[in-house]
């Protein structure tokens, strides 16, 4: 620790919360994946996880969340964040929604009505 009290905390926190790993066990996770609640989470044991899961899980609770948008949502960097969820992944307590690649072409008339609607203005 600094002698302020400040400098390195946050390094000594995410080292403590990984248990000194850097790398994702197994499962990578891109930055937009979405992270869901498993069905059977609710029926296993959660003794074992540490307060920042535990955390995950109530926030995944409520709605479904990206990875970056939990890391924001618990302040953590998104690097610790992937293995928090690797390990949730591997004991089953979340799942992972397949992302949108590609869209259908916009609607033509619906675009040229709004830009209508802007002109109106």
């Amino acid at each position: 620790m600094s002698p302020t009290g400040h400098g390195d905390d946050r390094l000594v926190r995410s080292y403590v919360v990984t248990g000194g790993r850097a790398q994702p066990s197994r499962n990578h996770f891109d930055h937009i994946t979405l992270i869901t609640l498993s069905a059977s989470s609710r029926r296993l044991n959660r003794a074992p996880l540490n307060p920042e899961q535990l955390a995950i899980l109530d926030a995944l609770a409520r709605t479904s969340q990206s990875v970056v948008e939990l890391a924001a949502l618990l302040g953590l960097p998104v690097s610790v964040m992937r293995i928090l969820l690797s390990d949730l992944m591997e004991s089953g307590h979340i799942t992972t929604q397949q992302r949108i690649t590609h869209t259908a072409a916009p609607d033509l008339k619906m675009l040229e009505d709004v830009l209508a609607g802007l002109h109106r203005l």
